[in-house]
């Protein structure tokens, strides 16, 4: 998800009560719920950081190490302030055991929210390179925005008004975004099932299916499916029904060629691991390797890579 979402999350958490536990415990869990992004630093690599990307620091030793490593700076930091005199009066005493604690939570929320779009996320890095996939929301969430946003606003006004209720908006929201996952679970599920069981009737096995949200309109699902050598795609609305292409198109990865390039291109190879969908086309200076998934004419040519024949020394 956006950093926007992973902070609000960390903030809706401390207004639900967490930040009551210890001092420095919003920042903490704020800091905590982006600080497996730090690996987005590797996107001056361009193209080749889509295999860098939701990796390492996203799985199980980042899991431990980072909220060690946050919490030992936060700590640092309070005792920074104290010995200069600019530790806040009213702040809370830090306790070792809850700051870590939020620090721990608020990391381990980061992954949870990434796994549940369609971009996808290596949870088990760096013991396995397996990519995992959520589909249930879009990457940016404009309702989640919301939700998220004025139950956090509600709480910190019912609070600075001395309401003995502040947390409950938090709350609220929180169990507003949780139930929207869980809807919006339910909807590619079904979207999904609809696509491999039509597609299956067709005679065609191995059946990838994927049922990505668009922007906004969260209760519709663009459907992506492949089989064999073949690609095509849907739509699905719940209550309504889908409409899907049966019929496909090569997805021209078949090319023997692909293979062999690839083997002296760190661009193309970085791209055909992270690749969920892999499309090939062919272009008069070499083969365009695509991804079903990001085929919108926003998205199609941020992922893209041009494979061309490698020199070869005479």
């Amino acid at each position: 998800m956006d950093n926007l979402t992973h902070s609000l999350v960390g903030a809706i958490l401390g207004q639900a009560g967490l930040k009551k536990k210890t001092g420095l415990a919003m920042p903490t869990l704020i800091i905590a719920a982006n600080l497996p992004d730090i690996d987005a630093t590797c996107t001056i690599y361009g193209i080749e950081s889509l295999a860098m990307r939701r990796g390492v620091t996203h799985g199980p030793i980042a899991w431990l190490l980072l909220p060690l490593l946050l919490w030992a700076l936060m700590l640092a930091f309070d005792r920074w302030q104290a010995r200069r005199g600019t530790r806040p009066v009213g702040r809370l005493p830090v306790h070792k055991g809850w700051l870590l604690a939020l620090a721990i939570i608020g990391c381990l929320c980061h992954p949870a929210l990434d796994w549940l779009n369609n971009y996808g996320v290596r949870l088990l890095e760096p013991f396995s390179s397996r990519w995992f996939y959520g589909d249930t929301l879009f990457i940016i969430d404009l309702w989640i925005w919301i939700a998220l946003g004025l139950s956090v606003w509600l709480s910190l006004r019912r609070e600075r008004r001395g309401a003995a209720d502040w947390r409950r908006p938090a709350w609220a929201g929180l169990t507003a975004v949780c139930a929207y996952i869980a809807v919006n679970g339910l909807i590619t599920n079904a979207a999904e099932r609809m696509t491999v069981e039509s597609l299956q009737a067709t005679g065609r096995s191995d059946v990838l299916a994927v049922a990505s949200p668009p922007p906004l309109a969260f209760w519709k699902r663009d459907i992506f499916w492949r089989s064999g050598d073949r690609y095509g795609s849907g739509s699905f609305i719940p209550g309504v029904g889908g409409t899907l292409d049966i019929t496909g198109a090569p997805t021209g990865m078949d090319d023997a060629r692909i293979a062999e390039w690839a083997k002296a291109d760190p661009a193309a190879r970085a791209f055909l691991f992270w690749a969920r969908m892999p499309l090939a086309e062919r272009d008069g200076q070499g083969i365009r390797l695509r991804d079903q998934r990001f085929l919108h004419p926003l998205a199609r040519d941020r992922f893209s890579v041009l494979l061309t024949q490698p020199d070869i020394a005479l």
